[in-house]
C-alpha cells in the first residue's frame, strides 16, 4: 500500500499550529446534541435488546453488535473529553468524560494521562511503551532471543492485536492502574472508583435482565466496540509510511503530521468514529472537538492527501509490524527477513 504524500514543504508541520488554533473552541449546544445522539439510541438499544433477547438470541445479538457502533462513539466523544476540547468547561469535560469511562469501561484519569504521554512521544523510538502499540525496529527485534521474537510475533498476530488484546485491556488491564500510573493516588481513586460503578451496574443488569441480558447485550457490544477501537488506534499509527524517529532527530509536529494517518472512512464510518480518522489534523492540535475535523479539511486541502488511506488500503497494516530504520518505512515480518538475508 502506497499511502499518498503530499507536497506540504511549504509549511512546516509546526507552523500549521497556528493556523488550526482558530478551529479549537468548540460549541456546548453542538457538544450536547453530539453527546445525545449517542447516548440515548445507546440506551435505547440495550433495552431493545434485552426485551428481544428471550424470545430471540439472535435478534438480540444483532442488536447489540449495532449498539457497538455507538458505544465506540462514546469512547470517541470521551476522548474528546480527554483533551478538553468537548466543553469549555474543562471540570465538565472531565466529569462527563468520568461517566462516560463506567460505559467504556475505562478509569478515565488513568486513560486521559498514558493518552497524553501517546501524543506527547508519538514516533518517538526513545520513548515508547506508554499508551501506544509496542513497535520495534529490524535491529531491535533480530537483538531479541528466539523466544522473545516469539512473544513479539504473538503480540503482532492479527487475532491477538485485535482479539484478545481488546479483551484483555478493557476487561482486566483497565481495572488497575498498571505501570507508570501504579504510583499516583489519583489513578488508583479513578481506576477502583470506575471499578465499583462497574460492578454495580452490571449487577443490575444481571438482577434486572438475567444473564442472557449481560452475555447477549453487554459482552458483544463492549468487545466489538474495543477491537473495533483498537483497530482504529492501530491504523492511525501503524501504516507503510508512517514517522518514527530517535533523538534528536524526532520533532513533535513532524511526527504528529506525518506519522498520523488520514483514514478516509465512508460517511457513516466517519459518523461512529466521531471523525477519528483524521488523525494527522487531531495530533497536530488535539483541543480541535472532533465535529469540527472536516471543517479543517474542508479549508486546507493541502491536509486531505497527507497520509491518507481508504477503507480497503488499510487492511494491508495489519501485516506491517517491524520499522526498517534505512527505508525508513513499516514493514512485515516476510520483508524483514528478505532484507536481512539479502
Amino acid at each position: 500500500m502506497n499511502v499518498e504524500i503530499p507536497n506540504t514543504s511549504a509549511m512546516a508541520a509546526r507552523d500549521w499550529v497556528q493556523v488550526l488554533a482558530k478551529y479549537r473552541e468548540p460549541n456546548s449546544l453542538r457538544s450536547s446534541f453530539e453527546l445525545a445522539v449517542s447516548f440515548i439510541p445507546f440506551v435505547t438499544l440495550w433495552v431493545a435488546a434485552c426485551l428481544v433477547a428471550p424470545h430471540s438470541y439472535l435478534a438480540a445479538f444483532l442488536i447489540s453488535a449495532v449498539n457497538g457502533g455507538f458505544l465506540l462513539r462514546l469512547f470517541c466523544i470521551q476522548h474528546d473529553c480527554g483533551h478538553g476540547s468537548f466543553f469549555n468547561n474543562r471540570s465538565v469535560s472531565d466529569w462527563v468524560g468520568r461517566a462516560l469511562g463506567i460505559v467504556t469501561l475505562t478509569p478515565y484519569d488513568v486513560w486521559r494521562r498514558s493518552h497524553s504521554i501517546h501524543h506527547s512521544h508519538a514516533g518517538d523510538l526513545d520513548h515508547r511503551g506508554i499508551g501506544d502499540v509496542m513497535t520495534l525496529t529490524i535491529e531491535e527485534y533480530h537483538q531479541r532471543t528466539a523466544f522473545g521474537r516469539f512473544l513479539y510475533r504473538a503480540y503482532r498476530h492479527p487475532l491477538v492485536m485485535f482479539g484478545v488484546g481488546p479483551t484483555y485491556l478493557f476487561f482486566l488491564q483497565n481495572r488497575l492502574p498498571l505501570g507508570p500510573m501504579s504510583k499516583a493516588r489519583t489513578y488508583w481513586i479513578s481506576a477502583m472508583s470506575t471499578n465499583a460503578a462497574i460492578a454495580l451496574a452490571l449487577s443490575a443488569i444481571v438482577y434486572f435482565g438475567g444473564w442472557q441480558a449481560l452475555f447477549l447485550v453487554f459482552l458483544p457490544s463492549t468487545l466489538i466496540a474495543a477491537s473495533v477501537g483498537v483497530w482504529l488506534f492501530y491504523v492511525q499509527h501503524q501504516f507503510e509510511t508512517t514517522q518514527w524517529d530517535t533523538r534528536p532527530d524526532w520533532q513533535l509536529h513532524e511526527a504528529a503530521l506525518h506519522g498520523s494517518s488520514h483514514y478516509d472512512l465512508p460517511p457513516i464510518l466517519r459518523w461512529f468514529t466521531a471523525n477519528i480518522g483524521i488523525h494527522h489534523v487531531h495530533h497536530l492540535y488535539s483541543r480541535i472537538p472532533f465535529y469540527r475535523l472536516p471543517e479543517v479539511l474542508r479549508d486546507h486541502e493541502e491536509l486531505v492527501d497527507c497520509s491518507r488511506m481508504t477503507l480497503l488500503q488499510s487492511l494491508k497494516c495489519a501485516s506491517l509490524n517491524l520499522w526498517d530504520e534505512k527505508s525508513r518505512t513499516l514493514v512485515s515480518f516476510a520483508t524483514a527477513k528478505k532484507l536481512a538475508a539479502g
